[in-house]
């Protein structure tokens, strides 16, 4: 039986706004790490830009002043890697990933090779008015950070109770890539574990997208983060643990 790698971090992911796009395969197949191949839903390649909060984060089991609550915003891909003996790993790739605290995007290049940059954040999380004769309890989450002069922005009204996300579904494809994969300037890839319970999602209404994909991501993704959105919802969340990474090709 395998050894478990040691834990890296520890936190709370809460909130997590996942708007999901169908893109062609050849925008992301040259970003897929050597050892692991593109994950399909329907025969279709998939990227996510995610917005969500870290909360009660420590490092090595201990907590950084100023650094235990933050949020983020990733745009992803999703990949697959056979392993004999056992259930298919998926996991993502991330093209970016925004933080906005130095040291969180320091430490994150450093220790894991990720493409992590630091730009200013903020959030809302808040409970909407009840409209008069409907009982749903409705929240609007929202994620922002500045760039290029501006703030660019994730938006979402939720309403009613969370549910598990039927099995096959887009939601559970989308939640459910608990392996993260990094490609290294040497060639190599890096996977690294992580886990958490299935989460509950509710369905995004008035999903909004305020993003200037060019100067955020660059020119290549201007087209594909302009097309329609193929899913969106809003992830409860959970306690997650991130294991340390090891070498896998």
């Amino acid at each position: 039986m395998p050894v478990e790698a040691p834990v890296f971090l520890t936190a709370a992911w809460r909130d997590l706004l996942m708007v999901s796009y169908a893109v062609d395969p050849a925008l992301v197949r040259p970003l897929v790490p050597r050892g692991v191949e593109l994950d399909l839903y329907d025969g279709q390649a998939f990227v996510s830009l995610v917005a969500f909060r870290f909360e009660r984060t420590r490092l090595l089991g201990v907590p950084i002043p100023f650094h235990h609550r933050f949020e983020e915003a990733n745009l992803r891909l999703y990949v697959r890697r056979e392993v004999e003996g056992e259930a298919v790993r998926r996991g993502v790739v991330f093209v970016q990933e925004i933080v906005p605290r130095r040291a969180v995007a320091f430490l994150a290049r450093a220790l894991y090779g990720e493409n992590y940059v630091r730009m200013p954040m903020r959030h809302e999380a808040r409970e909407l008015p009840r409209t008069p004769g409907v009982d749903e309890r409705r929240r609007r989450i929202v994620y922002e950070w500045m760039t290029g002069g501006r703030w660019h922005a994730l938006r979402a009204t939720v309403g009613g109770s969370p549910r598990l996300a039927p099995d096959a579904s887009e939601e559970a494809f989308i939640t459910e890539h608990y392996w993260g994969y990094t490609a290294h300037r040497d060639g190599s890839t890096r996977e690294y574990r992580v886990e958490h319970p299935r989460w509950r999602v509710w369905q995004g209404l008035d999903v909004e997208v305020e993003i200037d994909a060019a100067s955020v991501y660059g020119p290549r993704w201007a087209a594909p983060l302009q097309g329609p959105i193929r899913s969106a919802f809003v992830a409860e969340g959970s306690d997650i643990v991130v294991r340390r990474g090891a070498r896998i090709a």
